[in-house]
């Protein structure tokens, strides 16, 4: 079982030529509403890997948000975990015809206590992972060292806000994720990176969208897997995709190195169609891509602990 306690909100997608500077003016092309937040779109695609996927975030009591809880239960998603004594928030994500995008989100109320909830009520349950959005950091690091037998805990590091909230999720993380410009700017540059996951003892992932991703190990270890090459419509969600694939493959009992992997098709997979969660695939899909192309999918570079200290 993997308990998914993040972000839930309404998506808000701008479509527009080009993302605006400062001051700028552009007339969008397209307006539309659909339903996202990290947590849920990550639940959501473990969900469609076979996995025991639980929703544990914070919503509201309103009817906009039973709607939001009845599609992830159509997904195969729990959410009896689910808090509703908030709202469900709203981000507005601006969309370029080549797939890239800005977002802006709305804080949620999703604070310190209720991951301690979350926590206890998924020890008890005998859940295997958790996952944590960084916008958890550093309040969360209390709730996940208390007690014992806890689930391993995933972090989706995107919304770590600075250097110590980087630092507080890599130390309560048995994994995690984030992308190369916030770990470059945080944490420093790739041997940095590698002292990061040797000091807190995590598999750190560091996710590049179309040019790759790097997992490193807590022995030093890198190995470096490319990106399958797809015509990206929309990469809102690729990030969760990866996120909830990656915790479902983990859950399989996938070994680090092939769960990112096979999570890196399924992120590529998922640019194909617009919106956070349209375009994320099932496991059939994955599996699919994988026997028809077995050369060109996410060959991976391996570099041994020993030499852990070398440029690339």
């Amino acid at each position: 079982m993997i308990v998914f306690c993040g972000y839930a909100n309404t998506d808000l997608t701008v479509r527009v030529p080009v993302l605006p500077g400062p001051g700028a003016r552009v007339q969008a092309t397209g307006v539309s509403y659909g339903e996202g937040g990290m947590a849920a779109n990550a639940s959501v695609a473990a969900a469609r890997m076979g996995a025991d996927a639980r929703f544990a975030g914070v919503v509201g009591d309103d009817a906009l948000s039973t709607a939001f809880l009845r599609t992830l239960a159509a997904e195969g998603v729990g959410t009896d975990w689910t808090a509703r004594t908030a709202e469900l928030t709203t981000a507005v994500v601006l969309l370029t015809p080549d797939g890239e995008r800005s977002i802006i989100s709305q804080d949620d109320a999703l604070d310190a206590a209720h991951v301690a909830e979350v926590v206890r009520t998924a020890r008890e349950a005998g859940a295997d992972w958790l996952y944590l959005d960084g916008y958890r950091f550093p309040a969360a690091a209390g709730a996940l060292a208390a007690g014992q037998g806890r689930p391993r805990v995933v972090v989706d590091l995107d919304g770590c806000s600075g250097p110590e909230a980087i630092r507080t999720a890599l130390s309560a993380a048995d994994h995690a994720i984030g992308g190369r410009a916030q770990l470059t700017e945080y944490v420093g540059d790739d041997k940095a990176l590698v002292r990061a996951a040797i000091e807190h003892q995590v598999y750190l992932m560091v996710t590049d969208g179309p040019r790759g991703w790097t997992l490193l190990t807590p022995t030093g270890e890198r190995h470096d897997g490319e990106a399958i090459k797809v015509d990206t419509v929309d990469a809102t969600g690729a990030g969760d995709c990866f996120a909830g694939t990656y915790c479902a493959e983990l859950d399989r009992g996938t070994a680090p190195l092939d769960a990112a992997r096979f999570a890196a098709v399924a992120a590529g997979l998922s640019c194909t169609r617009p919106g956070a969660r349209d375009g994320m695939p099932r496991r059939e899909a994955v599996g699919a891509y994988l026997r028809t192309r077995p050369g060109r999918q996410a060959a991976v570079r391996s570099q041994p602990a020993h030499s852990q200290g070398e440029e690339r």
